[in-house]
């Protein structure tokens, strides 16, 4: 159960709306996920992070697809039930496959296995990993 109440669309500011608004806009949909519903009990929080996500969401050097495969990959390794849905379908919508997800499960797995072993060794830093000055 939310810590807050999802703040609905006949119920938001003004502000909210606005935000709301452009969020079904851009992404063409009917309504906002509940997480957006959730961060419009404070409205400086929902506007900053929609924001922020619309920027570092965008196409850019990495395609929309390999974006949200990222998103999945860290929200697995954070254990975010909520986003690891949430970027798991909209990385379906770009294109994703069953056996894309696969992978990426493994590749997160295999990361995450290794990680803690470096971590765990202490394991030093090869020279040729450094980036030369």
């Amino acid at each position: 159960m939310a810590h807050v109440d999802l703040i609905q669309y006949e119920q938001a500011s003004k502000e909210v709306k606005e935000v709301f608004d452009d969020i079904k806009n851009l992404r063409k949909i009917p309504d906002v996920n509940n997480f957006w519903k959730c961060l419009a009990n404070h409205p400086t929080t929902l506007k900053r992070t929609w924001e922020s996500l619309k920027e570092v969401m965008a196409p850019g050097a990495l395609d929309s697809l390999t974006k949200e495969l990222i998103y999945v990959s860290v929200s697995a390794s954070n254990g975010c039930e909520y986003c690891i849905h949430s970027h798991t379908a909209a990385a379906r919508k770009q294109g994703m496959t069953d056996e894309m997800f696969g992978e990426l499960m493994a590749v997160v797995g295999m990361a995450n296995e290794t990680n803690r072993l470096v971590h765990g060794y202490q394991v030093p830093l090869d020279p040729q990993f450094r980036k030369e000055d």
